[in-house]
């Protein structure tokens, strides 16, 4: 039986999408059906280039549909930048293996300098690299400052004709060893302070540029190189100035947002494959499937997996619905980098422990998602960078809500243009939202979203009359704690818009606020127990700490709903 809330390639059908976005997606499905398991697994073991799936994608038109926008499209009615199609690329991706999604993403992450540029050169060729086929990098982290732009060592010296001599190294550069165009953070030895950054174009195959090496054993190729005396015409000049250090911020901005729909669709695949053998393997006279711990195991799973569609699929619709006026997408971008994608390791987690010793096979997909879903917490700023950034925005958003127009589903073929012109990357606390609280007024008719509210209207409480200190704001390890109390709430409300934006089934929704409450009152107690936590703090905490409201009979249909999924998808060999 096909299970409307997940992916199955078997029955897939992207109908709310306009046909050719529906043929390409589906050709995608199709491309990696009829390479079949086998082949999937064995690449990945032998970390093969993706040279096949690269060529697939040129023949097609993917990444040149999917990521020009309008503007650059030279009148083609079906290329835009559409972040909803985008996600549901990213989801096919990530469902068939991470390495053919990491190509696609560091593409996006490459482009995203290149499309905020006024450089019309520089776009028109990046346009025409898209049609040939050719993929992209982008080359801002170096090996002794990670990603601190405040620190590149990438040194631009004016050539004296107007352009630069580049030196300097990249390191952790995905597509680095075939990018048609790269775009590169630097900055200016002749300019001092942020008016000095640069952003340029290089070609991969320059003379000038050095491939050094893969820095991971994988077929991602995650590369360190360097250029010396590299030539930086004033036509591959993207950005100078605080335009350029903008420039890096909002497009990590833009490709963060990729990461959830990823983490989705390695959880579905290894799901599938979890609940098959386990309800198939017999233990004790009895399939694995009938012992209640397992049950359980599986079922919150599957409630985690149900939370992390239904908030990544609502936050598309504020990704596209975003502008000058309404940056409410700045919370929700870091909520999916960091919420959904360490929601997918515990998926996975719970699945592992189910099925055991099965993950280490290496004829499964198991093994890969057990290795590849702890990559995305990581990538794009730590989770513990996002939970700091989404800090920002708990007095505005608990406690001071704004009026808004209603944000409707957004699955039309629109232009995303605003992505590319966000502006400065700045102002973040007087970031304002709508009220959360209707979200959970539509539905505390069920027991658990009830409870779980409680616990919001508590977190409210505790910003009022026992916030962090002066002192504290400096504990980032007690703000943490905090940041995760909060990002349940704002997780909590997203999965209600879209809930009934699409008819959720209520027993789903009712089990993973179960798994809300629980975690909650997880986190309450481990605010309790950090060393700075103030006696008022301590006492909010336990305070906060509620049970959720079983019922035995919802926890069976959904169940019955797991059970289901054995034997629903199998890849073929």
């Amino acid at each position: 039986m096909s299970d409307s809330l997940l992916f199955n390639p078997r029955t897939y059908d992207p109908a709310h999408f306009d046909p050719e976005t529906r043929r390409l997606l589906r050709a995608t499905v199709d491309w990696f059906e009829s390479r079949g398991k086998r082949r999937l697994i064995e690449d990945y073991r032998t970390r093969a280039w993706l040279g096949d799936f690269l060529g697939f994608a040129a023949r097609e038109g993917l990444f040149a549909t999917f990521l020009t926008p309008a503007a650059e499209a030279a009148g083609s009615p079906d290329k835009r930048w559409d972040t909803a199609r985008i996600a549901a690329l990213n989801e096919i991706l990530g469902f068939y293996g991470l390495d053919y999604w990491y190509a696609w993403q560091v593409t996006v992450l490459g482009l995203g300098p290149v499309w905020q540029s006024g450089n019309a050169d520089a776009r028109a060729r990046a346009a025409a690299l898209l049609d040939q086929g050719e993929v992209f990098a982008f080359g801002l982290s170096e090996k002794a400052h990670g990603a601190d732009i405040y620190s590149t060592d990438m040194l631009l010296e004016p050539d004296g004709h107007g352009g630069f001599r580049a030196n300097g190294a990249k390191y952790y550069i995905g597509n680095g060893n075939k990018a048609g165009l790269v775009s590169v953070f630097g900055r200016r030895t002749d300019v001092e302070g942020p008016d000095g950054y640069v952003f340029f174009a290089a070609d991969s195959r320059h003379t000038a540029y050095h491939l050094v090496k893969n820095v991971v054993d994988s077929s991602k190729y995650v590369s360190e190189f360097r250029l010396e005396d590299y030539p930086v015409a004033p036509g591959d000049v993207l950005h100078t100035g605080r335009a350029a250090f903008d420039a890096a911020l909002n497009t990590v901005n833009v490709g963060k947002f990729n990461l959830c729909t990823a983490s989705i669709g390695i959880c579905e695949h290894a799901m599938y494959e979890a609940v098959t053998h386990a309800h198939n393997r017999i233990l004790y006279g009895r399939p694995v499937t009938a012992f209640p711990h397992v049950r359980r195991e599986l079922t919150d799973a599957y409630a985690r997996l149900a939370g992390m569609k239904l908030f990544s699929d609502r936050a598309v619709d504020y990704f596209r619905t975003a502008g000058p006026d309404d940056r409410r997408y700045l919370l929700f971008n870091p909520m999916t980098k960091m919420k959904v994608t360490t929601e997918g390791e515990k998926v996975v987690d719970l699945l592992w422990d189910v099925i055991a010793a099965k993950g280490f096979e290496k004829d499964t997909y198991f093994g890969q998602a057990a290795v590849e879903i702890r990559g995305l917490p990581k990538l794009e700023g730590t989770v513990h960078v996002n939970l700091a950034l989404i800090l920002k925005f708990l007095r505005n958003h608990l406690l001071d809500p704004a009026e808004f127009p209603p944000v409707p589903t957004r699955h039309d073929a629109a232009d995303d243009d605003f992505l590319f012109r966000q502006g400065p990357a700045r102002g973040l606390g007087s970031v304002r939202f709508h009220d959360w609280r209707p979200a959970f007024d539509a539905h505390q008719h069920l027991p658990n979203v009830a409870r779980f509210r409680e616990q919001a209207d508590a977190l409210c409480e505790f910003v009022r009359t026992a916030a962090p200190d002066e002192a504290q704001s400096r504990d980032l390890d007690l703000l943490l704690a905090v940041g995760q109390l909060f990002a349940l709430v704002v997780h909590g409300q997203l999965v209600l818009e879209q809930a009934s934006a699409t008819g959720t089934d209520e027993d789903v929704l009712d089990e993973l606020f179960a798994v809300l409450v629980r975690d909650f009152s997880a986190y309450a107690v481990e605010l309790h127990g950090k060393d700075s936590a103030t006696a008022a703090q301590q006492t909010w905490a336990l305070g906060a700490v509620r049970r959720p409201v079983v019922d035995e009979s919802r926890s069976a249909r959904v169940w019955a709903r797991v059970e289901a999924l054995s034997g629903a998808y199998e890849m073929a060999e």
